[in-house]
């Protein structure tokens, strides 16, 4: 393979031979994230997975797709790209589990305008730090140069995860009540989605994105492009722990989309803007955007990346499971009975 090379191919824009130093330097990233139930290496023409299905009666494959979006432009300015891929496994697998499924392996698509091995190894090195996040194995991904059709120094990331979790223990909210309470786990920060409204507020492509605000405490580029949280292992432990009946992964659409997914006609999620911590970011784009509240929470995660609704008599040990994971949590609103799915008060 190393002798392939076409001298007409290169002429057009794209160097076959830079793909192969590519995944040579990507390879030390990828093992990071070998798992037991890796069959294969990189490479090869698909990725080979064989899971555990010890103990279950009746598994079910789980999958999920997302891409980074258009905070990567933002990566792009910085020069930074060993994040972003922390963000791409992070919208996948925080899909993933709030079925209750336990992601067992991902595969990336980088589209590039010009392949730079060096870049793409530090792209990839962003997907391998959020798979061992995640506790799942990247076996596989390509890398497409695109000349002519992106400009050089740009690239789109995207991602697919595939996980596993027996039938009887898929979370469908069929047993949610009145009473049941909701947990906040807390965000990173703004995660991946509203970027375009970001970029739009804080005229990115013209800003000083070393600047300090004294909101932030550190340089704006930074805070924009810190990683969106991985929730796999402290949802899979608070799963294990607790009586958990539904979870909301907080994206793109906020609170009015994405929490009323988790909760059965009939029912409402109480939630208390009060309790909500929410941090500095969301406050300095709504102003400096005037935007109104509404549209922050129907956009933005303001604070909460993810909810989960457990049984009253549980929430503590919810709570504890979170703790001893990495995760804190804290108490955001009950379920109630009511027509409307969500309601913020």
């Amino acid at each position: 393979m190393n002798e392939s090379h076409s001298a007409s191919y290169a002429a057009a824009g794209v160097d076959i031979r830079a793909g192969y130093e590519g995944v040579r330097l990507m390879k030390k990233h990828v093992q990071r994230t070998f798992i037991p139930g890796v069959v294969s290496d990189i490479g090869g023409f698909g990725g080979l997975f064989a899971p555990d299905l010890t103990g279950m009666k009746e598994p079910v494959l789980v999958s999920g797709t997302d891409g980074v979006g258009t905070k990567q432009r933002i990566a792009q300015l910085l020069g930074v790209h060993d994040t972003v891929g922390i963000d791409c496994v992070a919208m996948c697998v925080n899909d993933i589990v709030c079925c209750g499924a336990k992601p067992l392996f991902f595969l990336d698509y980088i589209a590039i305008g010009k392949n730079v091995p060096e870049k793409v190894a530090e792209l990839v090195s962003g997907v391998a730090e959020g798979c061992v996040r995640a506790g799942c194995a990247l076996i596989g991904g390509e890398t497409a140069e695109h000349p002519g059709t992106m400009a050089a120094d740009d690239y789109d990331l995207a991602g697919f995860s595939v996980g596993v979790v027996d039938k009887e223990e898929i979370i469908d909210n069929d047993r949610m009540t009145p009473g049941d309470v909701i947990l906040a786990l807390p965000s990173t920060g703004i995660h991946s989605n509203g970027y375009s409204l970001v970029r739009k507020v804080f005229d990115v492509e013209h800003a000083d994105l070393g600047k300090v605000y004294d909101e932030l405490g550190a340089p704006l580029g930074e805070t924009l492009l810190t990683p969106t949280a991985i929730y796999v292992k402290p949802v899979l432990a608070a799963l294990a722990a607790a009586d958990v009946r539904g979870v909301s992964h907080i994206t793109g659409g906020g609170f009015y989309e994405n929490v009323p997914r988790a909760v059965p006609a009939g029912l409402t999620a109480k939630i208390e803007k009060a309790a909500i911590r929410t941090p500095a970011v969301f406050s300095l784009l709504q102003r400096l955007g005037n935007i109104p509240e509404r549209d922050m929470f129907n956009t933005y995660n303001m604070g909460v990346g993810m909810a989960l609704i457990v049984s009253r008599d549980t929430a503590d040990a919810a709570m504890t499971a979170l703790r001893e994971s990495g995760c804190g949590s804290y108490v955001l609103g009950e379920i109630v009975r009511g027509e409307e799915k969500v309601t913020l008060c």
